[in-house]
């Protein structure tokens, strides 16, 4: 069994969306073994946005991030990374596919509603990060 994280962002939660998209996990199948809604702190962005320290964008990343509730989810299944990653969609919502995630919430390619870990090794970074008593 493999898990993943996902965030629902700012920007999705923000329009009310949070319940829809944890719902679009559920009808795939999906285990959601942890939730939680939580503003991030600033600690908190730098840790999970590390990889992009002194990337010029890298501050607008912790200015997004902790504008304002994230809901983290821990899922759990058989190929969870990238079972995620395709129901979520692109990370531009102009080539994410319709029916993704991203498809019909995004609003741009930076307020696209949804992160998820990008492999097994990133999950288990990000969990400890945003789950440090379940990592």
């Amino acid at each position: 069994m493999e898990r993943t994280l996902v965030l629902i962002k700012p920007d999705a939660m923000e329009r009310k969306l949070m319940g829809e998209i944890i719902s679009v996990y559920e009808k795939k199948g999906l285990h959601i073994t942890a939730l939680k809604i939580v503003k991030p702190t600033i600690d908190i962005a730098k840790k999970h946005y590390n990889e992009h320290k002194g990337k010029p964008f890298f501050q607008e990343l912790i200015n997004f991030i902790t504008r304002g509730e994230i809901c983290a989810l821990i899922i759990e299944s058989d190929n969870a990374v990238e079972i995620v990653r395709k129901i979520n969609g692109a990370t531009d919502p102009q080539d994410a596919d319709a029916g993704t995630i991203r498809g019909r919430f995004a609003l741009s390619k930076s307020e696209n509603a949804v992160h998820s870990s990008d492999s097994v090794e990133s999950a288990a970074r990000e969990i400890a990060i945003w789950f440090s008593d379940r990592s």
